[in-house]
């Protein structure tokens, strides 16, 4: 295989990363919580859409019929990613986990279009390197963009959620103690209590007893 066909076939796998992008994008920015992160994810749909007409115009430009090879990569970043969605988090959690997933394939990307940018630089396609470092660089700002959001607010807040949850808990846990102290003094309360009315009952009798040994004497 000669560099040209290993650049073509890369392309057609990108092509299939690509659509595979679009139908998970929307799931994302569903799925999110963060205002700001939810636009991110829908403005990144809306360049990636046209990144798929973008490598339509390389496959021209290469004269290559337009094919997609699937992409068992992406798929498997993707498939990660929608099990992270069902993941029992909320709020800033589920955020900081839909922009781990997203930064997966976004890094996938960036290595796949700077490889083929490069091979198509050594053989001298100025036209397919045009083509694809636009789409580097949107991708770049995507990655920038969700790093951004996740130093900033999402992963701060993630962590704030965390020490709030491990404080309702202690709080819980000490009530339980507390009610449990309070159950062990209520019950040495009563034992003391029925043995006291204990001596008291034997004391009774025994003086009972007394008297009546004493009449019997008389």
């Amino acid at each position: 295989m000669t560099l040209h066909e290993m650049l073509v076939d890369e392309i057609r796998d990108l092509y299939h990363a690509e659509k595979q992008m679009t139908k998970a994008l929307p799931r994302m920015a569903k799925a999110a919580t963060n205002e700001d992160l939810r636009e991110a994810f829908e403005t990144h749909l809306e360049e990636t859409q046209e990144q798929v007409s973008r490598l339509e115009e390389v496959f021209e430009a290469l004269n290559e019929k337009v094919k997609a090879k699937p992409c068992p990569g992406m798929a498997g970043i993707l498939e990660e990613g929608s099990e992270t969605l069902k993941e029992d988090a909320d709020g800033a959690v589920m955020d900081a986990a839909i922009i781990a997933a997203a930064q997966r394939a976004e890094h996938y990307e960036i290595g796949a279009y700077g490889t083929c940018a490069e091979w198509a630089r050594l053989l001298g396609l100025e036209e397919v390197v045009s083509l694809l470092e636009q789409t580097l660089e949107e991708e770049k700002a995507t990655d920038k963009k969700l790093t951004m959001l996740a130093e900033s607010e999402i992963n701060p807040a993630a962590v704030a959620e965390g020490q709030s949850e491990e404080g309702e808990d202690d709080g819980e846990d000490g009530q339980e103690q507390a009610s449990a102290s309070r159950g062990r003094k209520q019950g040495r309360g009563t034992a003391r209590a029925a043995k006291s009315a204990g001596r008291q009952k034997s004391g009774g009798n025994t003086r009972g007893s007394a008297k009546t040994a004493n009449r019997g004497r008389r």
